[in-house]
């Protein structure tokens, strides 16, 4: 059983297809226009932005609401006590604005990397931004293994309880079992990161230093676009708030 389910886009949706630093650098300017003012305008705009563009990535949109849930209670959270305390309307305002930045980075950020094909991404780092083949290669293998310390987890829980090791009946008995599970899940990771590593170098990977990509993507008119797209929205956010004269910068020096 797993705890959570992978977010696995249709592969035939627009985003889907599109290049994965092009996708990287829409959300990263998205998450920026967002990051550096505190006003309710910007952070509206892109929101609704993002949330126009979700059906292009070939999301379900309900795994990807449970995934946001935490965030989006939390932002809901933080509206509600900027609302309650807020001495006058500006608080009020403000306190919308951080709960629609919270959403807004969290989701630019989720629905491109959801959409992203690790090895894509490996290829493109190598291939583009000509990044060292050993460190993406490593990062590579750690991020196709992450999804397995779930369901590790679960196992070595499963285990435990069946030799009347643990009960979990209760919070107490979860967090006194913590450390001996967690020291279990560092020891089976070690173990596998050891084989993995042998495997690797009987395959010859990080023996030679110039390595060729099986699978080399370049950049498209269509990738442009896109990259174009996210750049316009965080552009147009900002320059109406400015226009509006609620644009608020986050430090102000």
């Amino acid at each position: 059983m797993r705890l959570v389910a992978p977010l696995e886009p249709d592969p035939s949706a627009p985003l889907a297809q599109a290049h994965p630093l092009v996708k990287l650098g829409a959300a990263a300017a998205l998450m920026l226009a967002l990051f550096v003012t505190v006003d309710v305008v910007t952070a509206g705009i892109v929101t609704l932005a993002l949330a126009m563009s979700f059906p292009a990535t070939g999301l379900a949109p309900a795994a990807f609401a449970r995934r946001l849930a935490p965030l989006a209670g939390a932002a809901v959270a933080i509206a509600i006590l900027n609302t309650l305390f807020a001495a006058d309307a500006r608080g009020v305002a403000g306190g919308i604005a951080a709960a629609l930045r919270l959403i807004g980075i969290s989701a630019a950020g989720a629905m491109a990397v959801a959409t992203i094909d690790p090895t894509d991404l490996a290829d493109a780092l190598v291939q583009h931004l000509h990044a060292p083949p050993r460190f993406v290669i490593g990062a590579l293998a750690a991020w196709r293994l992450a999804p397995l310390f779930g369901q590790e987890w679960q196992i070595l829980g499963l285990a435990r309880r069946a030799r009347g090791i643990e009960a979990e009946r209760g919070i107490v008995d979860r967090l006194r079992s913590f450390p001996a599970r967690t020291f279990g899940l560092l020891v089976g990771a070690i173990r596998r990161a050891t084989r993995l590593a042998l495997a690797m170098d009987a395959r010859g990977f990080g023996r030679r230093p110039c390595r060729t990509l099986a699978r080399p993507r370049p950049i498209r008119r269509a990738d442009w676009a896109i990259l174009t797209l996210g750049i316009g929205v965080a552009l147009v956010a900002s320059l109406i708030s400015v226009a509006l004269g609620t644009w608020r910068p986050l430090l102000v020096l």
